[in-house]
């Protein structure tokens, strides 16, 4: 038996049913507990971060970086190939069905990461040298009360950045779309290891500076040129709809042929990958959000949780574009002769009616989220090494990280997918212990600020009055 195979069945043991219902419990229990803060409150969320773009609205606030920068950061971290490569595998291997269980996993999972910036920022501490210090070992620490449980999240999370979401997948497709371009593998590599390193020896400033500049503009190009094409292929969308929730309850995927899964696959690798691409209920970007200079955890809580939102949205219209194309279908039905890297690609260069330009987009994208995913985690990966190990650790965790960059182009993509999400999943275990642990603090610093903020407009209604 291959190794690729062992490790499959690893995979398979721990996304079982009891940790998917976990992760997926406890986005239903926190939506209804907090009157569905994803629906109720995402204009406000929008809002907060249009405000931090303005230095005056951080000006004598608690933190190292502004709260936009702090959305930017998460983002770099996860917006990533699981949002473009990883909807491509996934699809190809369960069918469009895997889309609709992605979708609606992660529209409860909004409320699980609102949690997580929530936790972040309550929790956090100031180290000696009047940085910011937080994410999931802090309120696990001071919350929870079980040091023990907090460095095994870090440990697990220190592992997950080395060898799973912030290196060996990113570092894997970007090596892929560096290759369409005429970059050879070893060449790829040395650049890429060298840039990053630049990069994140410089700390948050830098990765923040980086990640606010490319973040933006690459989430634009890539939804503008996906909106271009749903546009083009508005005539067959509502029977791509109709074929991924058809296939989400059929007991054989079409898109898949003899490759297609059934129902409890569909959604194995539905929540999965949307997991992968969200990252709610990993815990991972609160250490980000520890970092910001907000008024309260529950606007940051708010702005994390718009972060999400648009990863959800670019998983959504990747399948979209995937399922309307009917040359990425025909390539699906045969997903053995090309390489799942390359398959968005195709069905971009199909929608834009021009083989270069969807090659230049998605590649691109690729490129650029790929690289962000890889400083972003880095940087999660540092503070949990910090907080078991110290500073002086540092060091050497950049180092091996390096490493690990180095390696992860020679990997076959679906091996590298497989074991970041081992790692992944051990990451996720102490830290949803940890938001259910914690439920009613954060019920009541939610429903302390709304009560806050009806008295405030009760009172503005009242002025109007008089």
């Amino acid at each position: 038996m291959c190794i690729e195979n062992i490790a499959q069945e690893i995979c398979d043991l721990i996304w079982s049913f009891p940790l998917l219902i976990a992760l997926f419990g406890v986005g239903v229990y926190f939506s209804f507990k907090l009157n569905f803060v994803q629906i109720r409150r995402i204009k406000e969320a929008f809002g907060y971060i249009m405000k931090s773009k303005k230095p005056q609205e951080n000006a004598g606030l608690l933190g190292d970086i502004s709260n936009f920068a702090s959305l930017c950061t998460a983002l770099s971290a996860t917006l990533g190939t699981g949002n473009i490569v990883g909807i491509a595998v996934a699809v190809s291997i369960g069918g469009a069905g895997t889309l609709f269980w992605l979708i609606v996993s992660s529209f409860f999972s909004l409320a699980t990461k609102y949690c997580e910036g929530l936790l972040g920022v309550k929790y956090r501490t100031v180290r000696s040298d009047n940085k910011m210090a937080g994410g999931p070992m802090y309120y696990i620490e001071k919350g929870v009360g079980s040091p023990f449980m907090a460095k095994m999240f870090a440990i697990f999370g220190a592992i997950v950045a080395m060898v799973g979401t912030g290196t060996l997948v990113q570092t894997n497709s970007i090596t892929a779309a560096a290759t369409s371009f005429g970059i050879p593998v070893s060449v790829t590599a040395v650049i890429l290891t060298i840039i990053v390193a630049m990069v994140t020896f410089g700390g948050i400033h830098r990765i923040a500076e980086i990640a606010e500049k490319v973040v933006p503009v690459m989430t634009v190009l890539y939804i503008g040129s996906a909106i271009i094409i749903l546009i083009l292929k508005i005539d067959v969308i509502p029977h791509a709809l109709y074929l991924i929730v058809h296939e989400a309850f059929a007991p054989q995927a079409v898109i898949g042929g003899g490759v297609g899964a059934g129902i409890i696959q569909a959604i194995q690798i539905g929540m999965r990958r949307g997991i992968f691409c969200h990252e709610a209920g990993l815990g991972s970007s609160a250490i980000a959000s520890a970092a910001a200079k907000v008024k309260s955890p529950t606007e940051q809580g708010l702005i994390c949780m718009v972060g999400a939102f648009l990863s959800i949205l670019i998983c959504l219209i990747t399948g979209l574009v995937l399922v309307t194309t009917s040359e990425a279908t025909q390539i699906l039905s045969h997903a053995s002769s090309i390489p799942e890297t390359l398959l968005t690609a195709h069905a971009f260069g199909a929608g834009l009616y021009s083989p270069w330009l969807g090659k230049c987009v998605v590649n691109l994208s690729i490129l650029f989220f790929a690289f962000t995913s890889i400083i972003g985690w880095n940087y999660y990966g540092e503070k949990c090494v910090q907080y078991v190990f110290h500073t002086k650790a540092i060091t050497m965790y950049r180092i091996l990280y390096m490493v690990f960059v180095i390696i992860g182009p020679f990997l076959n993509i679906k091996t590298a997918f497989i074991l970041a999400d081992i790692v992944v999943a051990l990451m996720a275990i102490p830290n949803i212990i940890a938001i259910i642990a914690l439920r009613k603090e954060i019920i009541e610093e939610t429903n302390k600020v709304t009560a806050a903020s009806i008295a405030s407009e009760s009172e503005n209604v009242c002025r109007k009055c008089c």
